[in-house]
């Protein structure tokens, strides 16, 4: 079937009006892991109709496809763009799209055919999305680089863990997914806003490590103000603050305060009954007292005790909970901000919209399962002759 309207404008045959507020918005993701998946995702989460284009074999490090939840509310195709006809069907796609989305190290793309130029040669309104940990440009660019590494040189990193200890990895959250996929679906968004307004493309240059220390401007305020010591535990939301962090209960488990005001930390001092210890909150020459009485009382109970003291109060404490445990908590349970989708217990879609709610329409997208749809709905025959299989 042809969509109607300007190519990238119509609504393909399978969406469904009203799921998400960007339906009607093509994407084409070029396979990767990481931060670009997750942006294509939440891209696709927002209603888009996302393509992904998977490579013959799959990425490296790659999640069984049928359990890899950031392919969720997309479709996959399989071009082999070393073959001579592989750039050729992601131009095709390109053509018809509003947004590429694209991950590999700077110059890959253009070697392969399919970068910028070649793109906007054929669709001169794509909004053209590269992330990268280094960026496009300077001494790192060319370098191979994971989360940890690129959250090391922007000094967030460093701001991370007890001072007498390493500082911990994060997982990949802060900067593969904060840093890097929330920044391209910023710039993709307003440089999609830019191109209907003005008809003009553009390329969108995320980069892990301007992202990740975008994230610290405010304590680099605090830093220039005084407010802030750059060593690591020494500061009010670092950890070195005994009335914000997290501390030990007698089951081993933890509770999590954040007693920052002084109404909160005055419920919270109470509700530990250590009184004495009211006037200590701006006192910093006590907060090694304070600790140790904190951490003391918290050690004489478990943790769902004191969540239970806690849990009606305003003083800012929290059970540390798992990943198992996190979509059974009551006020998650409540909000659905998980949901099970194909057997799979999964964060439901974020944020929410009151006229154009989102939702999960399908599960992981399998390699070169949905090529005959999108070569119909997307209006490219060529597309689905002979196609590479996944694994061949």
């Amino acid at each position: 079937m042809t969509t109607t309207g300007t190519p990238g404008r119509g609504t393909p045959a399978h969406a469904t009006p009203g799921h998400g507020p960007l339906a009607g918005v093509r994407v084409v993701e070029l396979a990767g892991i990481g931060p670009g998946p997750f942006a294509a995702m939440l891209l696709a989460d927002l209603g888009a109709d996302v393509v992904r284009v998977d490579r013959p074999g799959g990425p490296s490090l790659a999640v069984d496809p049928a359990h890899d939840v950031t392919n969720r509310n997309k479709r996959s195709v399989v071009v082999d763009l070393k073959a001579p006809d592989g750039p050729a069907r992601v131009l095709d796609l390109a053509a018809r799209a509003d947004v590429l989305i694209e991950g590999n190290r700077p110059g890959v793309a253009e070697r392969l055919g399919v970068g910028p130029e070649d793109c906007h040669a054929r669709n001169p309104r794509l909004v053209y999305g590269r992330m990268t940990g280094w960026g496009q440009e300077g001494p790192l660019a060319h370098r191979a680089g994971h989360d940890v590494a690129y959250l090391a040189l922007t000094g967030a990193l460093g701001m991370i863990g007890a001072p007498d200890t390493p500082p911990p990895a994060p997982a990949n959250l802060l900067g593969d997914y904060a840093g890097g996929s929330l920044y391209l679906v910023v710039g993709v968004l307003a440089a999609l806003h830019h191109a209907r307004v003005s008809g003009a493309g553009q390329v969108v240059d995320a980069a892990i490590v301007d992202g990740a220390a975008h994230l610290s401007t405010m304590i680099h305020g605090m830093l220039a103000a005084g407010g802030w010591q750059d060593r690591r535990g020494a500061n009010l939301l670092d950890g070195g603050c005994p009335y914000y962090g997290t501390y030990e209960t007698a089951d081993g488990r933890y509770m999590a305060v954040g007693a920052l005001e002084p109404q909160f930390y005055d419920a919270f001092v109470g509700l530990l009954g250590l009184e004495d210890f009211r006037e200590a909150r701006k006192d910093w020459t006590r907060w090694g007292e304070l600790r140790e009485a904190v951490a003391a009382r918290f050690k004489s109970r478990t943790r769902d005790e004191w969540t239970a003291l806690f849990e009606d109060t305003d003083a800012c404490v929290a059970p540390v909970l798992s990943l198992r445990e996190a979509p059974h908590h009551p006020h998650l349970a409540a909000r659905a901000t998980f949901t099970d989708h194909g057997g799979i217990t999964q964060p439901a879609p974020a944020p929410r919209f009151s006229a154009t709610p989102t939702a999960i329409r399908s599960g992981p997208a399998l390699p070169g399962a949905d090529t005959a749809d999108v070569a119909r709905d997307w209006d490219i025959p060529r597309l689905a002759q002979d196609s590479p299989q996944h694994g061949d």
